[in-house]
């Protein structure tokens, strides 16, 4: 398993502005920096010293591309990692005590609103070596793009780790051919907005943003809003049966869902749901999914995994 993922309720441990915050992590050429990853972006992130100026404003913008960027510079210092050749994509996002959202994306894991009319609305959009933007940087850098990869490698144009595409002495982090600085979005949630789902690319390879919601949507009434079962019941729908041939749902598969139950109990936040769902709109493919198996070692608000795949349940 490659893939790691952060998710604190309170990361600031306050009552009064409480602040939430949520990552994954999809390791690829080992684990080590994903992992590393998962423990360390949350320190980064409160010991920013721009950390208590966000907490007022609710904008934590500097605060996450700053702690992307030092997730790079801490690596490179750790002499457990002078050689370590591993990378891996973070997404993130920090939930204000006003309901502000501050996504941040370095790579192809996404995370995605459902919004109070069902409709999925991108809070990150994938960093492909194909992309124009992608393709000026690293062939600026001294790089190229072959076969849709990064020197005919690298799949995805922004990471954590992957220093040996960041050994230009000459250009900023920023500059290098493969970067850790990450595209920010910032999102009011407004009432009536539903939840969100942070995943890596194992699933947005198999199902699209609105599939993705749908299914939600659909199952938060179907299971009661059991999230936990509901992120299991993804990355079940996407597993390949066989995955000898490497086709798609064989990569390792993280998701996050947070409900935005808003002071409401997880009934009324179910109801006001599935009053607004129209079966009729909802694919068959997404409603005909099996239960999954859920993992003895499952706990409410913690991580549940099986196999290789991770689910989390999260209610804000």
């Amino acid at each position: 398993m490659e893939d790691a993922h952060t998710t604190l309720l309170n990361i600031n441990k306050s009552e009064e502005k409480k602040i939430s915050m949520f990552a994954v992590f999809d390791g690829h050429g080992g684990s080590n920096v994903a992992q590393y990853c998962g423990k360390k972006l949350q320190h980064l992130i409160t010991l920013n010293n721009s950390f208590d100026e966000s907490i007022k404003s609710g904008d934590f913008s500097k605060v996450l591309t700053e702690s992307f960027l030092n997730l790079d510079v801490e690596l490179r210092k750790d002499p457990e990692y002078a050689k370590e050749p591993s990378g891996c994509t973070a997404v993130s996002c920090i939930i204000s005590s006003d309901w502000k959202i501050t996504a941040a994306n370095a790579g192809d894991s996404r995370i995605v609103l459902g919004s109070k009319t069902g409709k999925a609305i991108p809070l990150s959009f994938d960093h492909k070596p194909t992309n124009e933007i992608e393709i000026k940087r690293i062939t600026d850098a001294g790089g190229f793009v072959e076969y849709g990869r990064v020197n005919g490698n690298l799949a995805l144009s922004r990471a954590i780790g992957d220093f040996v595409f960041k050994d230009s002495p000459n250009l900023t982090a920023e500059q290098q051919i493969v970067t850790a600085n990450p595209d920010i979005i910032q999102h009011d949630i407004e009432d009536g907005d539903e939840f969100l789902v942070l995943a890596c690319d194992g699933i947005w390879d198999c199902m699209t943003n609105q599939e993705v919601v749908d299914f939600v949507r659909y199952k938060i009434k179907d299971r009661n809003g059991d999230l936990k079962l509901i992120a299991e019941e993804i990355m079940d729908f996407c597993l390949a049966p066989i995955c000898d041939l490497g086709s798609i749902g064989c990569d390792n598969m993280t998701v996050i869902i947070v409900g935005f139950t808003r002071g409401r109990s997880r009934e009324e936040w179910v109801n006001e749901i599935a009053a607004k769902i129209d079966e009729k709109l909802i694919a068959p493919k997404l409603r005909n999914i099996k239960p999954a198996i859920i993992s003895s070692e499952s706990e409410y608000d913690a991580n549940a995994s099986h196999s290789d795949e991770e689910a989390t349940q999260t209610d804000v």
